[in-house]
């Protein structure tokens, strides 16, 4: 594998919690390239599992970029300079479902969509949930989110009826289960 260096990044726009670059670039070879590349703040993706250790508890929220409601994991941004990723997992799990992990666990990172963006997610599962005051929601998609609870056992069939299309809630319900059965190590986060 050959080496790309970086010859300019230009930011060419910030749309909010967004940047877009151009970044130019030179091949192993020498050939000069440019990329636009998309830079995000990064992301926190939980599984709340209920005390049965057979049922999850999804969103169903509406998503301006596809005009739909999608059934999905809970997840935010990491919008809160600093803040350490398992804080920032058990923030999203009060705000959207007004519960609390007396235990969390990191499964796993990944990059969302690294062709383009560089977006990048740190996957929780929590246990050992009670609930809290819930904030009050902020935004009309907030106000509109449902709540789902969810078998464990039916995620193989929601993913193949295209119930659930979500790649983040598929990967981390695909891994919760494999942890819950003690296929998969964790590693103990405290918010």
């Amino acid at each position: 594998m050959g080496t790309f260096r970086v010859v300019r990044t230009t930011r060419a726009a910030q749309v909010g919690f967004l940047a877009i670059d151009e970044v130019e670039l030179e091949s192993p070879d020498g050939e000069p390239m440019r990329r636009t590349v998309v830079r995000h703040p990064g992301a926190v993706v939980i599984v709340p599992v209920e005390a049965d250790q057979a049922t999850v508890v999804l969103v169903r929220q509406y998503r301006v970029a596809i005009g739909s409601h999608l059934l999905e994991v809970p997840a935010g941004k990491r919008d809160v300079e600093g803040e350490e990723p398992a804080t920032t997992a058990a923030r999203e799990l009060e705000e959207e479902l007004g519960m609390r992990a007396g235990r969390m666990v990191q499964l796993a990172e990944f990059f969302n969509t690294p062709g383009f963006c560089d977006e990048h997610s740190h996957l929780f599962v929590a246990l050992d949930l009670e609930r809290v005051d819930q904030p009050s929601p902020t935004s009309p998609e907030e106000r509109d989110m449902t709540t789902e609870r969810v078998a464990l056992a039916d995620v193989e069939t929601l993913i193949s009826t295209g119930t659930l299309v979500d790649a983040k809630s598929i990967i981390g319900l695909l891994l919760a289960r494999q942890f819950l059965a003690g296929a998969l190590p964790g590693v103990d986060a405290a918010p």
